[in-house]
């Protein structure tokens, strides 16, 4: 199984990035996705995941309406839209599959896991 992630770097604070995630080696179509950050001398935490139909979603509360997650299946690959970024938002920014999705959270415990790509927002 390989998890990539592209599309992070600098962008001033109010501006977007978009950031994708390709798997490969399992059955993406059927697989919750999802994106986790972390920031220096924080844990990890979960943005935004996306069950397997496209339509359920979570979010963060600090990245709800400026982040949007969606899914292409047929090109095993996910997204990251991120909209009127805030210095806060400055992390390294993971793909995760086989995510688990409850209504307050996002776990990536048991899944699987990209390398990271760093989103630095300066003020």
């Amino acid at each position: 199984v390989q998890v990539a992630e592209t599309g992070g770097g600098l962008v001033q604070a109010g501006g977007s990035l978009r950031l994708s995630c390709t798997a490969s080696g399992l059955s993406f179509r059927g697989l919750p996705m999802g994106w986790f950050r972390q920031a220096p001398g924080k844990e990890r935490e979960g943005v935004a995941c996306i069950m397997w139909d496209d339509i359920t979603t979570y979010y963060a509360d600090s990245v709800k309406g400026r982040f949007t997650i969606s899914r292409d299946n047929a090109k095993s690959t996910h997204y990251l839209q991120m909209n009127n970024l805030k210095p806060e938002d400055t992390a390294t920014y993971y793909c995760a599959a086989a995510v688990t999705i409850w209504h307050d959270r996002c776990s990536g415990s048991g899944s699987y896991w990209g390398q990271g790509t760093q989103v630095t927002v300066s003020s």
